[in-house]
This record gives structure tokens, sequence and C-alpha cells, in this order.
């Protein structure tokens, strides 16, 4: 993502999903995050209630997690939705 300008990114995020995808559809997250019980339980709250499927992997040395999640969403913006949700969290990158 574009840290300089984030709204620029989400636009350019928005218009090729609309372009590429047929809604609602399923879309897969990819993040990376420190070990943190506290950080991946914060990820986990926002794809509560959603009947995402979540995926976790340590790391080799166990000092990162990446976490797949998979779940059926509405529309781009829905999705868009949970990447700034996710964002606030200090020290998640998004793949």
């Amino acid at each position: 993502m574009n840290k300089e300008n984030p709204e620029e990114f989400y636009t350019r995020l928005r218009t090729q999903l609309e372009e590429s995808t047929q809604w609602p559809s399923l879309y897969l997250y990819k993040f990376i995050v420190l070990t943190d019980e506290d950080k991946i339980n914060q990820i986990h709250s926002i794809f509560n209630n959603l009947g995402a499927v979540i995926d976790s992997k340590l790391s080799k040395n166990g000092k990162y997690t990446s976490l797949s999640i998979q779940v059926n969403l509405e529309n781009p913006d829905a999705v868009i939705e949970k990447y700034k949700k996710v964002g606030v969290i200090e020290g998640v990158i998004s793949l």
C-alpha cells in the first residue's frame, strides 16, 4: 500500500475490484504481523461474525505470523473497509 497517499491506493483498488470481480465474492486478505497475541486477536475480531476462514502460520523463527483470511463480501467498499480497520493496528503489513 502507498503510505504516502492511502486514498489514492484505495481508489485504484476499488476500480480494480469493480472491473475484475463479480460481487458478492470471496476475497483473500494476507497480512503479516509480529507474533503478538493481542494484535492477532484484533485482526480476528475485525472479521468476526462474517464466516471468515482464517489460516495462521508462524514464520520459521516464530517472530512473525502470517494470516490468510478468506471471506465472502458484498462489494469493493466492504473489502476496503476491512483494510482500513486492519491498517490502524500498529505493525501489520498488508500483502
